[in-house]
């Protein structure tokens, strides 16, 4: 353990030790290990869970010599591999994982009616049936309660945008857990915490370094670097994580071994071949590489006029041999676009490249996919590539830090947009064709699927800038393995595992956390408009910030209207890149959801809504609606006062009171530049500043 503030209880996050008010059972006081005694993560599990059995009623549980003869014969928890275990229980849980698709799964299963085993196939499954168990013990729920736990997506990833001088891009809870000074140096004690976290929630990889690649992180590939990355995969292997790299396309050329990165010169395809074979001898268990290319002036195949597939399949051959992949991100599209241009569209972008590309990439490749066709917007539609790839592995990507939702300043628990995401239908094979199953592969039969999230965590003592931001890396963690999760529910089970189980408390905290994102939204973007942020850092609002830039990301208010074509008939075409019925949904200003209809529609101020209010009433009563959302906020946490540990309240309090000011000048910053555009006043008379 790392050395922290005494008594501070945001570091411990969701995995809090204190006693519980509770007693302990009986069975939770011994425990049985099956397996090799030298598996490090069945090392880990057995002492997750003695830690958390000690942590709860001050004793280790007594370790029981295993019997492969028969079930241990006293009460225990019984943990291991389904091979290992005694011959009844192994005929218990080999029935019970019997339909389970995932050698990560679990079985927890009562034992003689008092005891309880967790068994898995492999020792990854068996550490997250632990943590499965640490949380039931936590919540108070019976132990010994039968349940199969398969995830449902293999790879459950974070992405760092961590740099070697130290700084995150979009980081906003103090600078890298990895790095130091353009060097790999780091608090072995805080990364193993990390780890923990981590796995407690299912992730299973982590992207160590920037998607955009600089000079020293491009060197993390040579022998100067690489025994610093095998240290970091060290600390990360025990709680079954693997290691990737975000690689420099042009690495051949900026390290000054080869003239050309042209991925069909077969010098080049050695170059990676050698790259690999050397990574792999420091790192057996790598995971491969993650690839920015060709986007935001990263290099990457068009420079030599080859495509991604080129590109893609020629790092995938490289890494094959050892089981490793390529994940590459579909975050491609023009950034030097004319405004004047109205039927460019950034949105098109990602599907116009990677369509044409389908089937062509090698199975051990992932497109890497946005959950919208822009950047992680507070409200998108849904990215319509992922309807456009059947013969692909795909990986869908959200954003975890939050960059264009309120930067950790504001609460925005994300896990009900994601959750929408998950289920949206993109009827791609008819109904029932959602984002959770094309991204996990079952819906196409793909060898490979998952769920990335750029991690929001950075070297503050609470990991995450805001204590509130927490639930975001917990929610992530807890939708990627099951998809069918409620968000409510999840907010529930994390304020209670990290706050306890007063039950005012846990109220509030999901109260507040529910609210957040509509509140966000409210003051911030109107009806899917998106972007009214200020260039470069994107905080704090400033309507026309991108409005005539080259980044393609306009709303084209004038005095008339406001919004984007992008129908077939007269717009973009974007519309066109869905499936029936979406397409013809979103391409009828009848037919398309109020919370989208400026990304989809250019309307006049007067149109009226669904809900039966006008663009420019609703407009204005969102923002005061907003800021009225964060006042309640902030009276129902002051109400718990007292029932919160001093530090933590304190933290969270000045975090939404500085959030209301923000709120504040969002609502009147946008209020009155709409107000200037059309010259409508508010039909409910409230303060608009002229």
């Amino acid at each position: 353990m790392t050395n922290i503030p005494e008594g501070d209880l945001d570091y411990r996050a969701w995995l809090q030790e204190s006693p519980l008010p509770r007693a302990v059972p009986e069975a939770a006081r011994r425990m049985a290990v099956y397996g090799p005694a030298d598996d490090p993560l069945l090392c880990t599990a057995a002492a997750e869970w003695g830690r958390a059995v000690r942590a709860a009623c001050g004793e280790s549980p007594a370790r029981l010599a295993r019997d492969p003869g028969g079930a241990p014969s006293v009460p225990c928890v019984a943990m291991g591999l389904l091979s290992a275990m005694p011959r009844g229980l192994r005929e218990a849980a080999q029935a019970a994982l019997a339909g389970a698709p995932s050698d990560e799964a679990y079985a927890i299963l009562p034992v003689d009616g008092q005891g309880v085993a967790v068994v898995s196939r492999t020792p990854a499954g068996v550490l997250y049936g632990v943590f499965h168990l640490i949380r039931r013990l936590r919540l108070g729920e019976p132990l010994h309660e039968p349940c199969v736990s398969s995830p449902k997506n293999a790879w459950r990833m974070l992405d760092h945008w961590d740099n070697a001088d130290g700084t995150i891009e979009r980081g906003y809870a103090g600078k890298s857990l990895f790095y130091r000074g353009g060097q790999i140096d780091f608090d072995e004690g805080r990364v193993r915490d990390y780890a923990r976290l981590l796995a407690s929630v299912g992730v299973n990889a982590i992207a160590i370094n920037n998607v955009n690649v600089h000079e020293t992180e491009t060197r993390f590939l040579t022998e100067a670097h690489l025994p610093g990355v095998a240290r970091l995969a060290d600390v990360f292997r025990p709680y079954g994580i693997r290691v990737f790299l975000s690689i420099n396309f042009a690495s051949p050329v900026d390290l000054g071994d080869l003239p050309t990165a042209d991925p069909l010169d077969p010098r080049v395809e050695d170059w990676w071949r050698a790259t690999a074979d050397r990574i792999y001898r420091h790192i057996p268990d790598f995971g491969g590489f993650l690839v920015k290319a060709d986007s935001e002036f990263r290099p990457g195949p068009f420079t030599y006029g080859r495509d991604h597939a080129d590109g893609a399949n020629m790092l995938a051959r490289a890494l094959a041999p050892h089981g490793g992949v390529v994940i590459w991100r579909a975050f491609v599209y023009n950034c030097l676009m004319d405004w004047r241009d109205r039927r460019a569209d950034r949105a098109r972008a990602a599907y116009d490249h990677f369509v044409p590309l389908d089937g062509r990439f090698l199975d051990n490749v992932l497109i890497q996919i946005k959950n919208g066709p822009m950047d992680f917007q507070v409200r998108e539609p849904v990215s319509p590539l992922f309807g456009g790839l059947s013969a692909t592995n795909v990986m869908l990507e959200f954003q975890i830090t939050q960059e264009y939702t309120g930067q950790q300043r504001h609460v925005c628990y994300l896990a009900p947009m994601w959750k929408e995401v998950l289920d949206f239908d993109t009827h791609a094979r008819g109904p029932g064709s959602t984002v959770a199953e094309i991204a996990s592969g079952r819906l196409f039969g793909r060898p490979h699927g998952g769920v990335a999230g750029v991690a929001n965590v950075g070297d503050d003592v609470n990991w995450t800038g805001h204590s509130l931001a927490q639930a975001n890396l917990y929610a992530f963690g807890r939708l990627a393995w099951d998809p069918s999760l409620d968000p409510a529910g999840i907010a529930r089970e994390w304020a209670r595992l990290t706050y306890g189980d007063d039950p005012d408390v846990v109220r509030t905290v999901v109260g507040i956390l529910m609210a957040s994102w509509p509140a966000y939204e409210a003051y911030t973007a109107p009806l899917g408009v998106g972007w009214m942020v200020n260039p470069g850092h994107h905080d704090g609002p400033n309507p026309e910030g991108y409005e005539y830039s080259k980044w393609g990301t306009y709303h084209y208010a004038d005095w008339r209207g406001v919004g984007v074509d992008r129908t077939m008939a007269t717009g973009t075409g974007y519309t066109g890149q869905y499936h029936e019925p979406m397409r013809s949904l979103y391409e009828h200003l009848e037919t398309c959801p109020d919370e989208l209809l400026l990304f989809f529609h250019h309307v006049p101020y007067t149109h009226v809504l669904h809900s039966g209010k006008t663009v420019i009433q609703h407009i204005y009563d969102a923002h005061f609606d907003g800021v009225e959302a964060v006042a309640w906020m902030i009276e129902a946490w002051r109400r718990l006062q007292g029932r919160i540990d001093p530090v933590r309240f304190e933290r969270v309090l000045a975090r939404l009171e500085d959030q209301m000011q923000r709120a504040v000048e969002w609502r009147d910053v946008i209020n009155t530049y709409f107000y200037r555009k059309c010259g409508i006043p508010d039909a409910r008379g409230l303060h608009i500043y002229p």
